[in-house]
């Protein structure tokens, strides 16, 4: 069997790589251009082979790549389980007429009752959506040990895989020493370390019920394939697929486009402005700083709704803290009772992961100024 180094041997990924990162520094306008071509040569190769196409849509990056499909005289159906994202992403969603999707089943009770997953119901059973999707994943293999999976679970401590990684002694499998300190503890006595355990579950799985799987289904009923509105610039496991796969793939089991592969932010809230985008107001206003700099006024990125892959990058006010602000009660929900501990019945929340990842979630003291300074002399 061909293992991951040959591949990428066999393919020429370095290559390919360094092309993708050609265009990426390209100029704006050539970048526009080249996603125009690029979508439309999906568009072909879909038709050759008699599949449909839509988009699957979120916040502002998939938003904007639907309104340049549409301007560009590509009519594909938007497709979202909008009940994830910001109520003022809904709002926009519903005003641009997409079709909005519910998560996976869960479960049909005995009346024929269809129960939906719930975002409280998966991170109880699976676990917290935290630090980024790939560092998830790993973090749940180490807490769901199997003989199945032994091999990876010694890469993601070590960085040493087996046959099908190539023998690497090094990879990237390899958890970060940050997150291993804080997550290796499953496996200390077969690997002879002394790593912390965490007071809680990790899992990547809420992105798979309640989003991937709803949108696989929806594909598949209508034998349809996506455009995402991805961006290489974004990093994470996506920017290699995407500079080693380019913006159009049609492999054995995934066919998708990213037009926007080659985009980096700005290039992006550029295209918004050009095209009118309707702004959701969780993002604010698309403004502009004196060198020139594009830039939302509020939410930079959004995600799900209490997803916590990235928060240990943001600065604050964070999106717990913009939750605070918007709903107290949701807020305190999430952070204080959203799962209950199967042993002792104790209730907790977010608090406890963010604690335990050093991110501060606190009331932040107003900052004195100098006339409160003065005044407190005076006194």
């Amino acid at each position: 069997m061909e293992n991951v180094l040959e591949r990428m041997e066999r393919i020429d990924a370095k290559k390919r790589i360094a092309d993708f990162m050609v265009k990426e520094q390209m100029p704006y306008s050539f970048k526009v251009k080249y996603a125009r071509i690029r979508a439309e040569e999906f568009v072909r190769e879909c038709d050759a082979r008699g599949l449909n196409y839509h988009v699957s849509v979120g916040g502002l990056d998939s938003i904007t790549l639907f309104l340049f499909l549409k301007s560009i005289h590509i009519d594909a159906p938007g497709i979202s389980v909008s009940s994830l994202e910001d109520v003022s992403i809904q709002r926009v969603h519903r005003q641009l007429g997409i079709e909005r999707l519910k998560p996976a089943v869960h479960h049909v009770d005995p009346d024929g009752k269809v129960h939906y997953w719930s975002k409280p119901q998966i991170i109880q059973e699976f676990g917290f959506p935290v630090l980024s999707k790939e560092i998830a994943a790993k973090i749940e293999l180490l807490q769901s040990p199997s003989e199945k999976n032994a091999t990876v679970r010694h890469a993601i401590i070590t960085g040493e895989t087996g046959e099908y990684g190539g023998f690497q002694t090094d990879s990237r499998m390899r958890l970060s020493a940050r997150w291993l300190w804080k997550f290796g503890g499953y496996e200390n006595e077969n690997e002879g370390t002394h790593y912390q355990i965490a007071p809680f579950k990790v899992s990547s799985k809420c992105c798979y019920y309640l989003k991937e799987k709803p949108c696989d289904d929806w594909a598949r009923e209508h034998n349809s394939v996506p455009f995402l509105g991805l961006m290489a610039s974004e990093g994470g496991r996506r920017a290699k697929s995407l500079r080693v796969n380019g913006c159009n793939y049609f492999g054995a089991t995934t066919i998708r486009s990213a037009p926007f592969a080659i985009f980096n932010r700005q290039d992006i809230l550029q295209l918004a402005l050009e095209l009118n985008v309707p702004v959701p107001e969780i993002y604010g206003t698309i403004e502009r700083k004196p060198d020139g700099t594009l830039y939302t006024t509020k939410a930079q990125r959004t995600g799900c709704n209490m997803c916590g892959f990235g928060i240990h990058m943001e600065k604050r006010p964070n999106r717990f803290d913009l939750l605070r602000e918007r709903s107290p009660k949701e807020w305190e929900y999430w952070m204080f009772n959203c799962v209950t501990d199967p042993d002792t019945g104790e209730k907790y929340g977010w608090s406890r992961v963010l604690d335990y990842i050093g991110v501060d979630w606190r009331e932040q003291p107003e900052q004195l100024t100098l006339d409160d300074l003065l005044k407190g002399e005076l006194c």
